[in-house]
């Protein structure tokens, strides 16, 4: 039975200050002129009449640029908004306010769900209760123990935007011997970093279906990043999930399943994770567009609220968050929307009541960049550590918390017991990685920390390039961390990319292509031109194959020039080279037998002589492409979310004049589409002379080389859909529909649909899709057989009874002397720096006493599905065994994914008796094998006690039905399981 949250703290009679924080009308008893330590639960039903101060964008603003040193242009740190939205922003912003100062302001209140706001859960669960961090938060207690308040402080507030090389950095506790930390995007490769791989986007490791690939990704990440001096590594990227197709960041992430989601997000943190380096897992949680993600980026003084379920949001969002956790994952990354109408990274319910204990999770929480928005309340609802320091606005240098923490833990509103357990939390993450092994992580006057600037490619530059000093020094040193030989990263990024190619149309198996071509006398006949030669005549069309303006030639890959290998955004990274498609065609082909003719463009001219030479061509490679990325980038009127999802730039018509065109309208069309998500094919699919498609997503640096391993065959086509492609954007549903204008002064995006996006979606409502999730072509040919399920323990409802974890840290709770946090005598301040520091002890007041949650005083009950790393060990336990037998059936060597799907009972009820709605299947677990011609192999695939679960809102835990037979469904894809079996 699915439920709104109902809040437990909101107070709806209370009228809000026009200048208070959108979070809640409190107001900071040590601030008179900054309104910094709003309630973040404060669950705003008076949101209309709120408003807050201007606050910049996300990561590096699209127009402040800096001379790189090589003709290229990268971005400073200003805030900017692009002025062709300047105009459309504010008529839109006007006419909201115009809207609520009149009668027809009502539909602004009515877009708010009724019960859209979050309860509450206080207070925040302390961390070391688990035994695998038990050694690290031993060590963290002691280290702790020594360190001063403004110490404490310093580890959890960053410096400002540009204050040190990365595009995060933390204080540090110099007396304790804590250094200071590198925080660095992302989730393809390091972010701004020279001499570093690109490695394929998530979408495209998802695409894969590997594991290992998966894990290899992360482990290579990982040893880019600590050899460049990097802490702590701000990716796997799991949110958004991928319920909107057109979502500017999907292809950050792995895909629109949770399973699929949550095996790739654990894998990749396990890799990065081996080799000492912290991953984030990120954004949590419900960022699933750009549009109205920040406040003020897009002219509204509030991001969007995400209105969710308790059900859908544990079943599909949270749970490849779960997952991570119990892979041990050292940082979690709040987003910056609002959940149910109080903002992720002030939201008490998801961070202290989700994350920190129904998931057990130990490691610290850290704020997406300027996504915190209050000073108390954020740190009671359970952020630890906020980025990049600054506060309200990008580059001020004042931080929500900084000096204002130091005070609201000397005047009492900021309890010690929670300071101290940020600073645990972040400490205990540190050792838990071995970063204290000054081997691999020497201290910065022993050479190490950051190695790379993020603001510049000169060798020397300025040390705080934020603030007013010009202190300068060695800032890149220019270590190439690629690896070499057969270790080279750019080997492991090539097979990605292939395996990541998902051969979707094979007709006449026409593919793979020979580097000699067809014999020219088989082509002869059926031309009606006479030839010039005898070669094989092959054409290259669309400027997606090319390399365009050059590889990195829009900061952050904020456009769509040449071939597209990457999407834009904070996610992206420089890529050290790319290869295109034409680059790796050329070499292909053998030249002596092949004629290659190259038609770079979306728009060539096809008449005249270049028609002529399109008429004698026996084969034509098509090249599209459809981007997307970060909304504080702006490109070809794609802010952020594509506006659809058609080929961009032309490339339908492209396809369409091609297919026609080539060879007399007797050639064959291969058409190439790399993309950040799903594609609307409809335009040219059935177009008899396009005989092959291939969706290749984002490859990343190897693109050409690995595209041409699959054409021409020396891998199979292996890769397998991590998304549906519908016959239109209309087909996913009116859940899979981007807000793309404001509903309100508060947008609300409502997750009405629950549980069913993807092909879950196409499911429920019978809707043929063109492609369905998991599909993809192979060049051989596999069987499946012989199905077993094997019930390992007996169907029973609940998970066992929470564990008890470890005693955490213990900590003397006095409150240090005021006098103790002063500026020390002397001491030279930097400007938009933030320190720990206070100016006065005169600024520490202790009345009034600070106005905490109703609530708060008394503890929120532990979840019973809590008591371990990802939830209760027994979620994790096997109820059944699934086997069965792959057998490849061609003539080649290939690799297939087997699939396994499950459907529950029907008939379902809850405790109160109410009938429980399932999707007709969900995937529960996936192996990729590789078998030789006439080889079998036997799959071996289980399934947990939370696979055969749904969680009940009633019970607040994962309930198992024990009557009913579930549905075990085995083969290549969601539409194509000829195997089924019943438990």
């Amino acid at each position: 039975m699915a439920r709104r949250f109902e809040s437990a703290d909101v107070r709806k009679e209370q009228e809000v200050p026009l200048r208070a924080s959108l979070d809640g009308p409190y107001r900071s008893s040590t601030d008179e002129e900054h309104d910094w330590s709003q309630d973040a639960d404060y669950e705003n039903s008076h949101y209309a009449k709120s408003v807050v101060s201007e606050a910049g964008r996300r990561s590096k603003p699209a127009s402040a640029f800096r001379d790189r040193g090589d003709g290229r242009r990268g971005f400073f740190g200003q805030k900017h908004r692009p002025r062709r939205t300047c105009t459309i922003i504010t008529v839109l912003f006007v006419a909201a306010i115009i809207l609520l100062l009149t009668g027809s302001g009502a539909w602004v209140y009515k877009s708010a769900p009724k019960d859209g706001e979050s309860p509450s859960w206080y207070p925040s669960p302390l961390g070391g209760t688990v035994s695998s961090w038990q050694e690290s938060y031993t060590k963290a207690e002691a280290l702790v123990k020594s360190m001063s308040l403004v110490e404490k402080v310093n580890i959890t507030t960053g410096v400002g935007w540009m204050g040190e090389l990365c595009v995060g950095n933390t204080g540090r506790a110099s007396e304790a011997g804590f250094p200071a930390l590198c925080l660095q995007d992302g989730p393809l490769g390091i972010r701004f970093a020279d001499h570093s791989t690109a490695f394929p986007a998530g979408i495209t490791t998802g695409a894969t279906w590997n594991r290992d690939l998966m894990y290899q990704r992360g482990r290579a990440q990982g040893l880019e990043a600590r050899l460049k001096g990097v802490n702590v590594l701000l990716g796997p990227n799991m949110g958004p999930l991928g319920r909107m197709p057109a979502g500017g960041r999907n292809w950050e992430g792995f895909g629109p399943d949770p399973v699929l989601q949550a095996v790739a997000a654990a894998a990749v943190i396990r890799g990065i994770q081996d080799e000492g380096v912290m991953a984030t897992a990120k954004h949590y949680i419900l960022n699933e567009q750009e549009h109205f993600r920040q406040s003020f980026e897009w002219g509204l003084p509030n991001a969007m609220s995400s209105n969710i379920d308790d059900r859908t949001l544990h079943e599909l969002y949270v749970w490849p968050f779960a997952e991570s956790v119990r892979a041990g994952v050292a940082s979690v990354m709040c987003s910056y929307q609002m959940v149910n109408n109080s903002y992720a990274c002030g939201n008490s319910k998801i961070l202290n009541g989700i994350l920190k204990d129904e998931l057990g999770f130990q490691g610290f929480v850290q704020s997406d960049w300027l996504a915190q928005r209050s000073g108390v309340a954020s740190a009671l609802a359970g952020l630890d550590m906020t980025m990049p320091g600054d506060g309200l606005r990008w580059q001020d240098g004042d931080s929500l918390w900084g000096s204002r923490l130091t005070v609201a833990v000397l005047n009492g509103s900021v309890p010690m017991s929670r300071i101290n357990d940020m600073v645990t939390r972040i400490v205990a993450a540190w050792y838990q990685l071995g970063q204290d092994d000054k081997e691999k992580w020497p201290a910065p006057e022993d050479g190490g920390g950051p190695n790379f600037s993020s603001w510049t490619d000169d060798e020397t530059g300025l040390l705080h390039p934020g603030t007013d000093d010009n202190a300068t020094g060695v800032v890149n040193k220019f270590l190439n961390v690629q690896g070499k030989g057969k270790d080279s990263h750019g080997n492991l990024a090539r097979k990605i990319a292939a395996e990541g190619t998902v051969l979707v149309k094979n007709e006449g198996n026409i593919l793979p292509l020979s580097r000699q071509g067809k014999s020219a006398s088989s082509v002869e006949k059926r031309m009606s031109t006479p030839r010039p030669s005898s070669k094989y005549n092959v054409a290259i069309f669309g400027e997606d194959a090319g390399e365009g303006r050059g590889r990195n030639a829009c900061p952050d890959r904020g456009c769509n020039e040449g071939t597209l290998a990457s999407g834009w955004g904070s996610g992206a990274a420089e890529f050290p080279y790319l290869v295109t498609p034409i680059e790796a065609l050329r070499s292909a082909f053998d030249p002596e037998h092949v004629e290659l003719s190259e038609y770079l463009t979306n728009e060539p001219a096809l008449d005249g002589d270049a028609a002529k030479t399109l008429d004698q061509q026996d084969l034509c490679l098509v090249f599209i492409n459809s981007d997307s990325g970060e909304g504080y980038i702006s490109w070809g009127g794609i802010r952020g979310d594509r506006n659809d999802l058609f080929p961009q730039k032309g490339g339908d018509k492209l396809v369409q004049s091609v297919a026609k065109s080539c060879g007399g309208g007797k050639g064959d069309t291969i058409v190439i589409v790399h993309a950040v998500g799903p594609v609307v094919v409809e335009r040219w699919i059935d177009i008899p002379s396009v005989k092959g498609v291939l969706l290749a997503n984002l490859p990343g640096e190897e693109s050409g080389n690995a595209l041409v391993d699959i054409l021409f065959g020396d891998d199979d086509a292996s890769g397998r859909l991590p998304y549906t492609v519908g016959k239109s954007l209309e087909d996913y549903g009116p859940g899979g529909q981007i807000l793309y204008y404001p509903n309100g002064v508060v947008p609300q995006q409502n997750f009405t649909e629950g549980l069913f996006v993807d092909y879950r979606h196409f499911d429920k409502y019978n809707i043929n899709p063109r492609y369905e999730f998991g599909f993809g072509l192979s060049y051989t040919n596999f069987t499946l057989s012989n199905l077993v399920v094997t019930p390992l323990k007996p169907k029973s409802a609940l998970p066992s009874p929470r564990p008890t974890g470890l005693t955490p840290p213990s900590y003397d709770e006095t409150i240090p002397a005021p006098s103790s946090a002063l500026f020390p005598p002397g001491f030279r301040r930097l400007k938009k720096y933030v320190y720990p520091y206070i100016e006065s002890t005169k600024q520490v007041k202790h009345s009034p006493i600070y106005p905490y949650p109703p609530g708060y005083h008394t503890p929120a009950p532990l979840s019973p599905a809590g008591g371990g790393q990802g939830g209760n060990p027994s979620l994790y336990d096997t109820y059944a065994e699934v086997q069965v037998t792959l057998t490849n059936t061609g003539a080649r060597t290939g690799k297939q994914v087997v699939q396994l799907y499950l459907s529950y009972p029907q008939g379902v009820t809850d405790s109160a008796g109410s009938p429980v709605d399932f999707p007709v299947k969900v995937l529960r677990g996936f192996e990729k094998l590789e078998l030789d011609p006439g080889e079998s192999s036997e799959v071996k695939l289980n399934l947990t006690r939370k696979d055969l679960s749904y969680w009940c809102t009633i019970q607040q835990n994962w309930v198992m039905p024990v009557t009913g037979t579930f549905v075990v469904r085995v083969g290549t894809s969601s539409r194509d399981l000829p195997l089924v079996a019943e438990f």
